[in-house]
């Protein structure tokens, strides 16, 4: 199955997610450090980060005195990352179709890791066949993914405001590729088993994302990255022409209050519930 589709969304969403970078890092910090905790990548390790976005593990790989490299399917992001990270190689590839060990020729890989990459396969068990043949023998697993909406007001607050304005979206069956692919985690343990992963081991973790700054209770940090992003980007190119400056104003302001109704101790704190997954080659 090809993976046209998520080449041609993250093409276009890139940009918004580059933009907002050092908020998503930010807030995202406790899941990052579990996720590297879990890792465990060590100096002279090489890393692949598969869906590696604006390369914040990179950063961290390269930190710890890993050969850190990086894939993702966004030139947007490739360019970030390449950046941000100039020690890294970082890859202009699809990981579900790419043979990665030709791409980035070098020794098999000691850590394999993805904060949130890994859930857009159209065919996830090949892509993680591939990932697998990449890794050297005995090499670690290491990524996080979404649990489901229910357990997510990331993924509802603040944004239904926007949505209700918009026309029905029909909802993708479970397990399609997207954010919550991977939400139910028998589906996890049985796409790695058939890709030839060993020891799998699907954990909760659960944290709360904090918006807030030392300036600010984080309302306009979230609202900036859900209009850069996803449903309010496709939301903002409808709805601000069809409304007009002044409605399209008061709407975001509705957001606002949304957001703002649930503060805690004066900092917007969002639950997040995923799954951090380990695994052996």
């Amino acid at each position: 199955m090809s993976n046209d589709g998520m080449r041609s969304t993250w093409t276009d969403v890139g940009a918004g997610w580059v933009e907002q970078e050092q908020t998503f890092d930010a807030a995202f910090a406790p899941i990052t450090t579990a996720l590297l905790a879990a890792a465990a990548i060590e100096p002279g390790h090489r890393v692949l980060d598969v869906g590696c976005g604006s390369g914040t593990l990179l950063e961290a790989a390269a930190a710890s005195g890993a050969t850190p490299v990086g894939v993702d399917i966004s030139p947007t992001m490739v360019e970030a990352a390449r950046r941000r990270v100039p020690v890294a190689e970082v890859l202009l590839a699809d990981a579900q179709s790419t043979d990665l060990l030709a791409a980035a020729p070098g020794p098999a890989f000691d850590r394999v890791v993805s904060r949130f990459g890994v859930m857009f396969f159209a065919d996830p068990v090949e892509a993680f066949t591939r990932i697998r043949t990449a890794a050297a023998p005995g090499g670690r697993l290491a990524f996080v993914c979404w649990r489901g909406d229910a357990e997510n007001p990331i993924f509802t607050r603040g944004t239904e405001v926007l949505t209700r304005r918009l026309p029905p979206v029909e909802r993708d069956p479970d397990g399609a590729p997207g954010p919550r692919a991977f939400a139910d985690p028998d589906r996890v343990r049985t796409v790695l088993a058939d890709a030839g992963w060993d020891r799998v081991a699907v954990k909760a973790l659960d944290v709360a994302l904090d918006y807030s700054t030392a300036t600010s209770d984080g309302v306009e940090e979230r609202l900036a990255t859900i209009l850069a992003t996803g449903t309010g980007r496709d939301a903002r190119a409808r709805l601000e022409p069809e409304l007009g400056a002044a409605a399209w104003t008061a709407l975001l302001d509705e957001v606002r209050a949304e957001l703002r109704a649930t503060l805690v101790d004066g900092a917007l704190q969002l639950p997040a519930a995923t799954w951090l997954v380990t695994a052996s080659a």
